[in-house]
């Protein structure tokens, strides 16, 4: 099935166009170097839109990725002065969901764009996983969440 869902996205849609030009305004900004931790972000993003239905894409925190102070204190100032321009991807994003769900075949397309909204407002630090990964580590952050509240029903009592 995830199969049929990429060749969805690439063949009516033109997903690989959009990859490509993810790929390449990732490029573009890691060249420039200062803005280098959305170009990092991005090219993690152009993996994921080469297969949307075999990807997911996490939080480099999520994954106990060590980073440096320095860096992470840039990648935060970098990624404040990128708010505003990931707002705007994230509303023609938004609208481009919009209109894949008028028709029927559009509506498998518009899911990969959905799942990917918060990537659009914020690349930075985000790391493109196989889909299995993805899942394990939503099923480990959901087994915190309800031991963090029986934790809490325990105390309370």
């Amino acid at each position: 099935m995830r199969m049929l869902g990429n060749i969805l996205w690439h063949f009516p849609f033109f997903g690989f166009i959009t990859a490509l030009l993810t790929f390449l305004t990732g490029l573009l900004f890691t060249v420039l170097i200062i803005p280098s931790p959305i170009g990092l972000g991005l090219i993690q993003f152009s993996k994921f839109l080469l297969a949307p239905y075999s990807y997911a894409m996490v939080s480099k925190a999520d994954l106990d990725v060590q980073e440096h102070p320095l860096w992470k204190t840039f990648s935060t100032i970098i990624m404040i002065l990128y708010f505003p321009f990931g707002l705007f991807f994230a509303l023609c994003a938004t609208i481009q969901v919009g209109l894949l769900f008028l028709s029927i075949i559009g509506i498998p397309a518009a899911i990969p764009v959905a799942k990917s909204l918060g990537v659009y407002l914020n690349p930075v630090r985000k790391v493109c996983v196989p889909v299995a990964v993805g899942a394990a580590m939503q099923t480990r952050k959901d087994q915190q969440q309800v031991a963090s509240y029986l934790g809490q029903g325990n105390q309370g009592s």
